[in-house]
C-alpha cells in the first residue's frame, strides 16, 4: 500500500510539471532544435544562414479536369520543373477545419432574429454543423512551395578588416545588412520565377509576409494552441522590436 501510494504521488507530480508552463532555460533548449534563426522582412533566414521564401498556392481539381486539360497540365507542370535551375520543396498542409467564427457569426445572427421560424431554423443549421463536425473528420489543406537560397561564402577583408570591424562594431553590423539585402533580392528573383512557371499552369500564387511566416510556423509545432489562440499582430512581437 504503501509502494502504490509513493507511485501514485509520483505521477501526479510528473502530471504537474508536464502541465507547468516552460521556464526560459526549458524554451531556450527547444529553439536549439530548430533550424530557423529568425524571420524578418518575408523571409525566413536559417541558422546556417540559408535565406528561405515561401509561396502560398492555389490548388486545382484534377480529377473534373478533361482527358485534354489533364494532359496540358501534367505537361506544364514537367515543363515548369525542367525550366528550374534551383531546388524547391512543396509543402502540402492538412489541419481541421475551424468554423468556430463561422458558427459563433451564426449565434449572433439567431440572438437578433425577428421571425421565430427563421431562428428556429438558424438554430438547426448551427446543430447541423455541429455535428457533422464531430462525426466527419473534415480535413483542410493548404499548398506551399519553399523557394531556397544559399549563397556561397567568400572570406573578404583581412586581418586589417577584423581590426576595423572590432573597433568600430557598427561596420560589421552594415556589412551584415548589406549581405542580407543582396541575398534576399536573388531570393526573390528565385520567387518571381517560380510564381511565373505556376501562372502558366493557371495557378494563383501569394508570397507570406513576415506575420504570415511567423503564423505558419507556429501553427506548425503548436497545432493544438492554434485552434484556440490566434498569433498576435507581428507588430505587437517584441522580439522583433530589436530589428526594424
Amino acid at each position: 500500500m504503501l509502494g502504490f501510494g509513493k507511485k501514485k504521488q509520483t505521477q501526479a507530480k510528473q502530471q504537474n510539471q508536464s502541465s507547468a508552463p516552460l521556464t526560459k532555460k526549458e524554451k531556450d533548449s527547444v529553439q536549439a532544435y530548430l533550424d530557423i534563426a529568425e524571420i524578418r522582412d518575408n523571409v525566413v533566414v536559417l541558422k546556417d544562414g540559408g535565406l528561405r521564401a515561401i509561396l502560398l498556392v492555389s490548388s486545382v481539381n484534377f480529377s473534373l479536369k478533361s482527358e485534354d486539360e489533364q494532359k496540358a497540365l501534367v505537361g506544364g507542370y514537367q515543363s515548369f520543373l525542367n525550366s528550374l535551375e534551383f531546388p524547391i520543396q512543396i509543402v502540402i498542409q492538412s489541419r481541421p477545419l475551424d468554423l468556430q467564427g463561422y458558427i459563433n457569426k451564426l449565434k449572433d445572427v439567431a440572438d437578433k432574429q425577428a421571425n421565430d421560424l427563421l431562428k428556429i431554423q438558424t438554430i438547426d443549421y448551427i446543430e447541423y454543423i455541429q455535428q457533422l463536425l464531430d462525426v466527419a473528420n473534415i480535413m483542410t489543406k493548404r499548398f506551399f512551395v519553399v523557394v531556397p537560397f544559399t549563397a556561397v561564402n567568400v572570406p573578404t577583408g583581412g586581418f586589417l578588416e577584423k581590426i576595423l570591424e572590432t573597433i568600430n562594431p557598427l561596420r560589421k553590423t552594415q556589412k551584415e545588412i548589406s549581405r542580407f539585402d543582396k541575398q534576399r533580392s536573388q531570393l526573390f528573383q528565385r520567387v518571381d520565377i517560380v510564381a511565373s512557371g505556376l501562372r502558366s499552369m493557371g495557378l494563383q500564387t501569394v508570397l507570406l509576409n513576415t506575420q504570415e511566416l511567423i503564423e505558419l510556423f507556429y501553427d506548425i509545432y503548436n497545432p493544438e494552441i492554434t485552434l484556440k489562440k490566434q498569433l498576435p499582430d507581428v507588430r505587437e512581437l517584441s522580439i522583433l522590436n530589436r530589428r526594424k
